[in-house]
């Protein structure tokens, strides 16, 4: 049996992955998906103070407290930079780090340096009488949709689960100076269908900090891929176990 701990991105909640998390446990094994600080169950506490460094104590408390090892921990979107300092902090309790998607971060960078294109969502957050929150993206036209989600019920759904993303969470920097972290091997999987414009991803090195040879999959759907392809996500997802 593995441990998956399944972690939302900005704007998301754990409720997102509920059609991931019983295929994984029909498949015997653990799985927790946790809302982080100020989304979901934990919506209430939304706040300006609520940072990067707010959601990797989520994890990091989560981890201890529960006294999980041997981890395989995915990050979708925005948390590949919660997954990242958290394994930094806790890298012997971490057997793989899983990039869904995700924002892959050096050591010191923040969201704005991996996505350059967060600057336009905070620029637009300082005009309003909030500025330290921002609210999910917009839906598009098809194939683009709310986060790559099309089918109007499962917008619906999505919608439902959204909350506002707080400033801080894109400006906090990433902690990497742990060198037992760079022993962890890395997954990372792409959602290769449509891409709003301006969002950038970096190519994944062909050697991972750990020496082994980069792995990297694609699935063919938009960003939100645990609603739309679940059962081909834990397939994935499975091969790590």
């Amino acid at each position: 049996m593995s441990t998956y701990l399944l972690v939302h991105g900005a704007w998301h909640s754990g409720q997102c992955w509920e059609r991931v998390v019983p295929l994984l446990a029909a498949a015997g094994h653990r799985v927790l998906a946790p809302s982080l600080t100020g989304y979901g169950d934990k919506a209430h506490l939304l706040g300006p103070e609520v940072g990067l460094d707010t959601h990797v104590d989520d994890l990091v408390t989560l981890i201890t407290e529960h006294d999980l090892t041997d981890v395989i921990l995915v990050g979708h979107s925005y948390a590949g930079l919660v997954i990242s300092s958290a394994a930094n902090h806790l890298p012997d309790r971490i057997a793989h780090l899983v990039y869904l998607d995700a924002m892959v971060p050096q050591d010191g960078e923040s969201a704005l340096d991996v996505q350059p294109v967060t600057r336009a969502l905070i620029d637009r957050a300082a005009r309003t009488e909030t500025p330290w929150r921002i609210p999910p993206m917009p839906e598009l036209p098809p194939p683009l949709g709310l986060f790559g989600v099309t089918d109007p019920d499962d917008v619906a759904w999505l919608r439902s689960l959204l909350s506002d993303q707080p400033v801080l969470c894109l400006q906090q920097p990433v902690r990497l100076d742990n060198p037992a972290v760079r022993g962890i091997p890395r997954t990372h999987i792409h959602c290769v269908g449509a891409t709003p414009e301006g969002i950038e991803r970096r190519p994944v090195p062909p050697i991972q900090p750990n020496g082994s040879p980069a792995q990297v999959w694609e699935l063919p759907t938009g960003h939100d891929c645990m609603i739309t392809m679940p059962a081909e996500l834990t397939d994935l997802l499975l091969k790590l176990a």
